[in-house]
């Protein structure tokens, strides 16, 4: 493969967990999945797009010219990014990045600007039905179904408006602002290289993350929340503007930032760790996965997580459980970046005095009835035990 490759199908070995997570629902980008029977009913909104797009510049004709031979001078290079054989002739590739790359464009202008007066008109077939934003968030960070980011790049340079501020990673950004719950800032000047788009949200949550410490895989993980809870564990809700990869525990505490569990989630970190696995990189992402397969592995573990507003699940239960406990199988993983929290978490269950002080809440202290109950019970002893006394004497 050419070392500029990065956009890949997603391997067997993966896939069979969720075959639905890798395959595009309404809108085909890139050409691994154009032409594909049940998408080619959406060729007309992207079209649509495009020529809304182009319709902002003096002379629309010449805009497309414009367009279409820049990306004719970088074709060979990004049919290199792809893994897979390209069938399409040069122009037909060329079509197929300029179509898919101005709608993607277009939609990110949309979102961004949509509170600009006719930005987009009432009868726009995406933001005037909210499933279709949903279809696109999904189909937008799938592995398989991508345009290189230097297309990106390229149709933007030349489409931008000079009223618009925002640069292309702050527009794609802002499109996924929402997607795991984090409210933090635009990525700064860290995040550069940029393959395509779940290259950039992985880069997203790396650059505003504050890192971990690296380590061999060990084979014993932590327990899961109930057990922990039992352990005398705490847990705490991290801020909502730090990136969920941020997790620590100090003095009894585990701290995770709230993480948003939606119909897109389970797609994102697939794709996500399905990139970290193909593309032989750092696993941050899988590390995250394996995390959140320790802690949540009943029911009882989500619903404890769920009550100290650490996971907003909007799932059933089960499904939420069931998506945790699957998430990372088949892939591997060379350095743990929790490796030290959960050592440090392991050591602390160890300790039998944060154990029974939790068996003692959990037991006698639990609510107030019980409460009243302990209370009631021990002055009855002490009264008894003081009457044993007098009666002695």
């Amino acid at each position: 493969m050419s070392p500029k490759c990065c956009i890949f199908r997603t391997p067997p070995i993966l896939s069979r967990h969720n075959k639905q997570a890798y395959i595009p629902d309404a809108f085909s980008i890139g050409p691994l999945h154009h032409g594909g029977q049940n998408l080619k009913a959406m060729e007309k909104i992207k079209a649509k797009y495009l020529q809304d797009l182009i319709d902002r510049s003096p002379i629309p004709s010449m805009k497309l010219r414009e367009l279409i031979n820049s990306i004719q001078a970088v074709e060979n290079e990004a049919r290199e990014c792809y893994a897979d054989e390209i069938a399409y002739t040069p122009y037909e590739f060329t079509e197929i990045l300029v179509i898919d790359g101005c709608f993607t464009l277009e939609l990110f202008y949309r979102d961004a600007y949509r509170n600009i007066k006719d930005m987009y008109k009432r009868d726009d077939p995406v933001f005037t039905k909210p499933c279709m934003l949903q279809f696109l968030q999904h189909d937008l960070i799938l592995l398989e179904n991508q345009v290189p980011w230097m297309v990106l790049e390229l149709l933007f340079n030349k489409t931008r408006d000079p009223g618009h501020q925002m640069t292309l990673i702050e527009l794609a950004t802002s499109f996924f602002t929402d997607m795991f719950s984090s409210k933090i800032p635009f990525p700064n000047d860290s995040v550069r290289d940029v393959k395509h788009i779940p290259d950039l949200l992985r880069k997203f949550l790396i650059s505003t993350s504050r890192g971990e410490e690296e380590g061999r895989l060990h084979l014993k993980f932590m327990p899961s929340a109930t057990r922990l809870l039992e352990a005398g564990i705490k847990f705490k809700r991290g801020p909502s503007d730090k990136c969920i990869l941020d997790i620590k525990f100090t003095n009894g505490f585990l701290e995770i930032p709230p993480i948003l569990i939606h119909q897109t989630t389970e797609t994102a970190f697939r794709n996500l760790i399905s990139f970290e696995q193909c593309y032989c990189i750092d696993a941050r992402i899988t590390s995250y996965a394996i995390f959140l397969d320790n802690l949540i592995n009943t029911t009882d573990d989500m619903e404890k997580l769920c009550e100290r507003k650490i996971v907003n699940n909007l799932l059933n239960p089960e499904d939420a459980t069931k998506f945790f406990n699957k998430l990372y199988h088949d892939t591997y993983v060379a350095k743990f970046h929790y490796e030290t929290l959960g050592l440090q978490v392991n050591r602390y269950c160890q300790h039998k005095v944060p154990r029974w002080r939790a068996i003692l809440v959990r037991n006698y202290f639990s609510n107030p009835w019980i409460i009243l109950s302990t209370l009631g019970a021990i002055i009855i002893l002490i009264l008894t035990f003081v009457q044993t006394i007098y009666t002695v004497e």
